[in-house]
């Protein structure tokens, strides 16, 4: 009986030696995404954040939960953040027609013609096509469109939203005929007629005079966004482009518990919300952080909105534009600069990029680690990388791979050198933010992990990768996707790595992203996703 009691006594003591957690985690392989880049077998959760990271052993000695996870040694990463997507995009297109992934301008028409049969929307409205999939790449003109909805307006924009493809009705409703004029922009005629398809800011024309979503319609959107982007994996998302009345939806929602993915909201840089943002300071709680503007440069290279030093190859004394005057650039920078806020500039062509980087250079002249960002970088001039020593290149492995059957159609041979150059970007800086731009590009984090290291497309092409020597290794990659991302969003000490202090936003794979084939990369699922120590999917 004394030697059943000692060891009651000692199983006892040792229960109460052991800390309370709120969930452990063990057997797993986990890249913990440290400095070290460590891997671990097990961590424990409480109260949202990691409060042990070690062995399987060390944490079951050391720690009891009321949850516990036996990971099989499945592979744990930490919560994936997409550096630039347009969330509340992605939610909003689901209540629109998808033309994405269409090869042809008559499935365009078909797509939208069944849409409409089944919505019956009084302005349709809706989002994918890109002429470069098609057989004639050709912008598309709209007198097919005009027959089939001659009086119901619709706007279809181009994937990479710098193009706008409409009908009569809509033009007539928009106000818009030959004699309109438009600085940034675009109207595409065709022996002086008006085809439907509007550039840049051409495009607001139409887009101020379809209806707005109601609050109703809004919340839905982000619901739906995040159970798509908490599928993949996905626990921040850096929304590049957002108004007041949104963020402040987004924060009332997450504040109520009903949308829990983690944002960093780019607040769009138009007079209205630079007064009020600057005037209000940094917005920032759990889940959501409002300490950026998200200025644009110019347009896209794909609608030859992209501003280029030199003519675009494929189209004679055309040199694309900027969206804003050189003018409110510099002023908007300035105002910026005088805050606390980061300025995050959409900066595609090689002379969008080269006089950003020489504007952001004279009003940062004095001011030390401000981590502003430039988004896209695709085509930047050989003597300007030196400046991304001091700005985070923000950039989207899929455009790579998108992009690479046309881009040097546009830019030639000699531009494509320092084109879509995310390895070389990354020798500048050190870090570099990742993200896909969604729903320009697909939403699925692992075709960027495999397009950043593979720089290949679905189909395996090409078979020794696009432009290899700017590829990233699986390491930088993953840290592009997890403590770069926060850090580019100044969170690099409370999320994008598996340590003690750190929220446990963590994700399952179904297999070793770091060590499969990269060609299986792209099949990897998402097992289970968490925020907070919670599981969301």
């Amino acid at each position: 009986m004394k030697k059943i009691f000692f060891f009651l006594t000692i199983i006892c003591i040792s229960c109460t030696q052991r800390k309370k957690a709120d969930l452990i985690v063990v057997n797993a392989t986990v890249y913990t995404v440290d400095d070290a880049f460590a891997k671990a077998e097990a961590f424990a959760v409480k109260d949202g954040k990691f409060v042990a990271v070690g062995t399987s052993d060390e944490i079951k000695k050391q720690y009891t939960a009321p949850k516990s996870i036996d990971a099989q040694g499945k592979t744990i990463v930490p919560g994936l953040i997409d550096a630039h997507c347009h969330f509340y995009g992605l939610g909003l297109q689901q209540q629109k027609v998808d033309v994405t992934g269409t090869k042809s301008y008559d499935e365009v028409l078909q797509k939208t013609v069944d849409f409409y049969r089944k919505k019956k929307p009084a302005f349709v409205t809706g989002r994918g096509w890109d002429q470069n999939d098609w057989e004639d790449k050709s912008f598309p003109t709209n007198e097919k469109l005009n027959e089939l909805f001659p009086e119901i307006p619709v706007a279809l924009t181009r994937i990479d939203g710098h193009a706008l493809l409409v009908n009569n009705a809509a033009l007539a409703l928009a106000g818009i005929d030959e004699n309109t004029n438009v600085q940034g922009g675009e109207i595409i005629k065709k022996d002086g007629i008006i085809t439907g398809v509007l550039i840049d800011n051409a495009m607001e024309y139409v887009y101020n005079i379809i209806p707005k979503p109601n609050l109703k319609a809004s919340a839905q959107a982000l619901k739906d966004a995040e159970e798509i982007c908490f599928k993949l994996g996905l626990t921040t998302v850096d929304d590049a482009g957002l108004d007041r009345k949104i963020i402040e939806l987004i924060d009332s929602l997450q504040q109520a518990g009903e949308l829990k993915i983690r944002i960093y909201a780019m607040v769009t840089a138009d007079e209205k919300n630079l007064d009020y943002y600057l005037d209000k300071g940094i917005v920032k709680t759990g889940r959501l952080n409002v300490r950026s503007f998200k200025v644009y440069g110019d347009g896209a290279l794909g609608s030859r909105g992209a501003a280029l030093r030199e003519p675009y190859r494929d189209k004679p004394n055309h040199y694309g534009a900027l969206v804003n005057t050189v003018g409110f650039l510099q002023q908007t920078a300035k105002r910026i600069a005088a805050s606390d806020f980061q300025m995050n500039t959409h900066a595609i062509g090689d002379s969008a990029n080269h006089i950003m980087l020489q504007t952001y250079a004279d009003v940062l002249k004095d001011k030390k680690n401000r981590r502003w960002r430039i988004e896209h970088a695709q085509i930047v001039s050989p003597e300007d990388f030196d400046a991304f020593r001091t700005i985070i290149p923000s950039v989207q492995p899929t455009h790579a791979t998108s992009d690479m059957y046309w881009a040097k159609d546009r830019v030639g041979a000699k531009r494509m050198k320092g084109a879509y150059a995310y390895k070389a970007l990354l020798q500048q800086y050190g870090k570099v933010a990742l993200g896909t731009d969604f729903p320009v590009e697909k939403v699925n984090p692992m075709l960027t992990f495999y397009a950043a290291v593979a720089r290949k497309d679905l189909d395996d092409y090409p078979s020794g990768g696009f432009q290899p020597e700017n590829a990233l290794t699986r390491e930088e990659t993953l840290r592009g996707m997890t403590t770069w991302a926060a850090y580019a969003n100044f969170e690099e000490n409370e999320k994008g790595s598996i340590e003690v202090g750190k929220f446990a936003d963590f994700i399952i794979l179904n297999q070793d992203i770091m060590q499969v084939n990269i060609n299986k990369v792209p099949k990897i699922n998402i097992a289970q996703t968490f925020v907070n120590g919670e599981r969301v999917k």
